[in-house]
């Protein structure tokens, strides 16, 4: 029962259903062509020394429901998720 009202205090200060900036990083290359279809997040690909490239996507996105279909377009991709940082 404390585990419950300690997870239902943590929801109010992080609400799912406002915008957020977002920066999200996967391993490999996506193609700044992708844009429309990841909700019209920034692409950057990062190509690193003795690293495989990675790509930064950055924007906002109006929800975490937005979040979820970017994340799951990305692991569709093959991208290997890196992080998330919500801003």
């Amino acid at each position: 029962m404390i585990a419950f009202a300690m997870m239902s205090n943590a929801m109010h200060d992080l609400p799912i259903e406002s915008p957020k900036q977002y920066q999200i990083r996967v391993q490999g290359v996506v193609d700044p062509s992708w844009s429309v279809r990841l909700a019209g997040l920034h692409i950057a690909v990062e190509h690193l020394p003795n690293r495989p490239p990675q790509t930064v996507l950055t924007g906002e996105l109006p929800d975490q429901a937005a979040l979820h279909g970017v994340l799951s377009a990305l692991y569709t991709l093959g991208n290997p998720l890196l992080s998330v940082d919500a801003r």
